[in-house]
């Protein structure tokens, strides 16, 4: 399966990942999705978001146990985050089915659709539009880099956006998620560890900055004459840096667009986009205010006018506790494998879905911590810990 999956939407030059929503190389995965639920026997499906179902039993029975992660990239990303939660997936059933196991609840895999929002801007769009956390009208409003909507991509795409919305039916059927996923960072690696079980997501959120100056000549304009958005925009993402630091946490500006965009020309505009995560609200909440003051000051300095807004905002995600000790006692059987409970500072559709749903995550050991990379890996036999261990998760859960 791995091997199958591994060239689809791959870079020749970069040798990252380009899979985007609603696109060739997101439909490809979705083929390939299809083609392992239908050799297994298994009911497949395309719910009203465009998210993808595989079922063994019948889910209208209720209290299923569903796993599965995402098939989607962020621009040049890794082979890992996302995928391995797929492939893990399905390879578990086949485990399951090698032991012998009698599941007594039906079992589900998903791939949800537009994890990463590289195209149209939002993290977790199929989950969100599933769980009501984007409403309908949110969702015709989100466009690409290229003013094509998300609507319009994915009729292109083949798809109905009539049926966008909410799908609490869905979410009925569902007593458990468990979603498997590469480690972003290196806590496993550090304590030795080939799988861990997560206890929270940090609190996160992005916004965009707007810094709007005069455009005019590079070479003719003195420097005391400009409104250079430029300079504002480049010490805010020092002060990012800065603030970021002193609270413990993380902000990153990992994206730009700027206007008109000419090697000789000063910008009117440079829109920066701002990623910040922490551990709690409070540190949260202090990075970005702090940000937005420098930014604030900075702009004033310059004469340079800033709009700021929140595009998106996820709050602290506590995994249910229940849920969460049960993968510890179930795991905890296993002498050899020890499972230590960690948080992270990624989004995950998991951490979505935790209002509707009880939801837990498995993370399989990064050796270098990278992620969102080419560079980013998992030993084979890791993965194979991670199978195993999801293996006997869902065993534990369906089969009682």
């Amino acid at each position: 399966m791995w091997a199958e999956l591994l060239p689809v939407g791959r870079s020749s030059a970069s040798g990252g990942y380009r899979r985007s929503a609603w696109t060739g190389a997101d439909a490809d995965c979705r083929t390939w999705f299809q083609e392992q639920a239908e050799a297994r026997g298994l009911a497949y499906e395309t719910d009203r978001n465009g998210n993808q179902w595989a079922w063994l039993g019948d889910p209208a029975a209720g209290d299923a146990v569903v796993t599965g992660s995402h098939l989607d990239s962020v621009p040049d990303g890794g082979a890992f985050d996302g995928p391995l939660g797929v492939v893990s997936a399905f390879a578990a059933l086949d485990e399951l089915r090698g032991r012998g196991a009698r599941l007594t609840r039906p079992l589900g895999i998903v791939n949800f659709g537009d994890e990463e929002g590289a195209r149209f801007g939002l993290a977790c769009v199929g989950s969100r539009l599933t769980a009501g956390a984007l409403t309908v009208e949110q969702a015709h409003r989100l466009t690409d880099g290229d003013g094509i909507t998300l609507p319009q991509a994915m009729e292109d795409a083949g798809y109905d956006p009539g049926t966008l919305g909410p799908d609490p039916e869905r979410l009925a059927r569902i007593g458990a998620f468990v979603e498997l996923h590469v480690e972003q960072g290196r806590a496993l690696d550090l304590s030795g560890d080939r799988v861990g079980i997560a206890s929270a997501i940090w609190p996160h959120g992005r916004w965009r900055f707007d810094f709007r100056g005069e455009a005019n000549h590079a070479g003719t304009t003195r420097l005391a004459d400009r409104h250079d958005p430029m300079l504002s925009y480049a010490e805010t993402v020092l002060a990012a840096r800065r603030e970021a630091e002193l609270a413990g946490a993380v902000a990153t500006f990992g994206k730009i667009t700027v206007e008109p965009n000419g090697v000789n020309a000063i910008p009117s505009l440079v829109r920066g986009w701002l990623d910040s995560r922490a551990a709690d609200q409070a540190g949260l909440d202090t990075v970005v205010t702090g940000i937005e003051k420098a930014a604030r000051e900075y702009a004033t300095a310059h004469g340079v006018d800033l709009d700021i807004a929140r595009e998106s905002f996820t709050p602290v995600v506590e995994f249910d506790h229940a849920l969460r000790d049960e993968l510890a006692r179930i795991l905890g059987r296993d002498t050899e494998l020890r499972v230590p409970v960690l948080g992270t500072g990624a989004g995950h559709d998991a951490g979505i879905l935790s209002d509707r749903v009880p939801t837990a995550m498995l993370f399989v050991r990064n050796p270098t911590g990278v992620s969102h990379s080419p560079a980013e890996h998992a030993a084979e036999d890791d993965c194979v810990a991670g199978v195993s261990a999801l293996a006997d998760v869902l065993e534990g859960l369906a089969c009682t």
